[in-house]
């Protein structure tokens, strides 16, 4: 059967660790859009998932034989106030399965329906969310950043209430794996040792396996989830991308951007921008993300101090080793980054401010990100053989120090640098008031153009193309959208 590769691991765990729950069918179920490729990749039919039976187990109406859904239950961190047990509220795992290069993937439905760790919510998606969340993440994932993926998402002909009635939707989502660093802190809180380690022995089998023969394997995999998290904001913060909500149940210790809610890229750039409607003080501005994201790890290792040795100072040495690497392995991972986007090849002690010095001038002059990095990516602005387009005169001192970085590197073909820096600065990124545009034409008119348009173009973010210049275009004062929303 086109199913019957799916399977489900996480259920092998002991039964404290999620809760069966079936989803609550829908009302007249429609797909909106189907990632095929993705289905190719993960070894599933796509003529099914988009027939009549597929269309079921997509909108959460009726399983195949052997798939059994489940909601895992996990803790958290909500802007640094700790939740004892929250859980996967309106989410629930099929299963997962293995895709064409071995890799274990699971599959998700969000919006399926209250769950026990619901808290007295609907367990629904409203469309606008979820239509964000699959340009977002498939869009980041053309970036070329670890992110869950889209696989469909689905109309349920239904509504949900929020502040108005909104039409309903349903997402499905693949991970690697959606184990959180709220789901370490789970079994944390409630001094579960026993569980703590099943999990921690599960998350490296599934994701750093190369660590189960460390001597001390569990120090091992912290150093693992570190790295790997120092490295995803590394490349968030070099597309100017905000998170929203870094919530420590929204970080997956796989390394995966996971949970868009208010996210969004930066148009102006300004390290203090935040898009998130209820972060009032900025904890997760633009800037922040790196603080946050070490402050979230470590919760992850405070949670890990039971496995990390038996000697407690032995273990806090371990945890302490192994977040003392984040801020190397950000920074190398960021001015790597920087020098690709401003076509350096080698190192040089001016770099870092260098690269400020660039930022403090696009925030003085509110000059967009992404255009600011695509105008140097052009062959005769290297050679100083014409100025950069759009960039005001004040950056001039800046570009000449910037060419003398380069011809300092020798004579390197123009041409090929620049091609070079055009593969990593893209000219297309989902602005936040063209998303919202076509959440309105999708939510009050039916009319998902817009969205499988912008879906289309940001497969290709790297590669200009004709007539779509309004979405390399920021936005004028009246379109500024300021703040997104989760709408959970």
């Amino acid at each position: 059967m086109p199913y019957s590769s799916i399977r489900q691991a996480y259920a092998t765990l002991p039964p404290r660790f999620y809760a069966r729950v079936e989803a609550m069918p829908v009302a007249a179920p429609h797909l909106i859009a189907l990632n095929r490729p993705l289905a190719a990749e993960l070894g599933l039919d796509a003529a099914w998932l988009a027939g009549p039976q597929g269309l079921a187990m997509l909108a959460g109406n009726q399983m195949p034989p052997g798939v059994d859904p489940l909601a895992t239950v996990y803790a958290g961190h909500q802007f640094g106030h700790f939740s004892p047990r929250l859980g996967d509220g309106r989410a629930l795992l099929l299963g997962d399965v293995q895709d064409q290069q071995g890799h274990v993937r699971e599959i998700q439905l969000k919006g399926s329906g209250p769950t026990p760790f619901a808290r007295r919510g609907d367990g629904r998606a409203a469309l606008g969310p979820v239509l964000r969340e699959y340009l977002l993440s498939e869009s980041m994932a053309a970036l070329g950043i670890p992110t869950t993926r889209a696989l469909a998402a689905v109309q349920t002909g239904e509504r949900v209430y929020r502040e108005t009635p909104l039409p309903g939707a349903i997402m499905v989502r693949v991970a690697r794996s959606h184990i959180r660093v709220g789901t370490f802190q789970f079994f944390a809180a409630t001094q579960d040792v026993a569980g703590l380690r099943v999990l921690a022995d599960f998350a490296i089998a599934r994701l750093y396996p190369h660590v189960a023969q460390d001597t001390q394997p569990y120090a091992a995999f912290l150093q693992a989830v570190v790295a790997a998290q120092a490295e995803l904001v590394a490349r968030w913060m070099l597309v100017g991308f905000i998170h929203g909500v870094m919530n420590t149940d929204n970080m997956a210790i796989s390394g995966e951007t996971i949970d868009y809610g208010p996210c969004a890229f930066m148009d102006a750039y300004h390290p203090a921008t935040v898009f998130s409607f209820i972060d009032e003080r900025g904890r997760y501005a633009y800037t922040n993300q790196p603080t946050i994201a070490l402050w979230n790890l470590t919760r992850l290792a405070e949670a890990l101090l039971p496995l990390l040795a038996e000697d407690e100072e032995a273990a806090l040495r371990n945890a302490q080793q192994a977040l003392a690497g984040f801020n190397a392995r950000f920074h190398a991972v960021y001015f790597a980054g920087m020098r690709a986007k401003l076509g350096l090849v080698g190192e040089q002690e001016t770099d870092e401010p260098l690269f400020q010095t660039l930022l403090d001038l696009m925030t003085q002059e509110k000059a967009d990100m992404t255009n600011t990095f695509r105008a140097l990516s052009q062959a005769r602005v290297l050679q100083g053989a014409e100025a950069p387009t759009g960039l005001p005169e004040s950056f001039g001192p800046w570009l000449a120090w910037w060419r003398t970085r380069l011809m300092q590197e020798g004579g390197e073909d123009w041409a090929a640098r620049a091609q070079a820096m055009r593969q990593v600065n893209p000219c297309y990124i989902p602005r936040n008031h063209k998303v919202e545009a076509m959440i309105r034409a999708a939510v009050e008119q039916q009319d998902y153009t817009r969205f499988h348009e912008m879906l289309h173009l940001l497969a290709t973010p790297y590669v200009e193309q004709p007539g779509m210049a309004q979405y390399a275009t920021p936005p004028s004062p009246e379109e500024q959208v300021r703040y997104t929303f989760c709408g959970t």
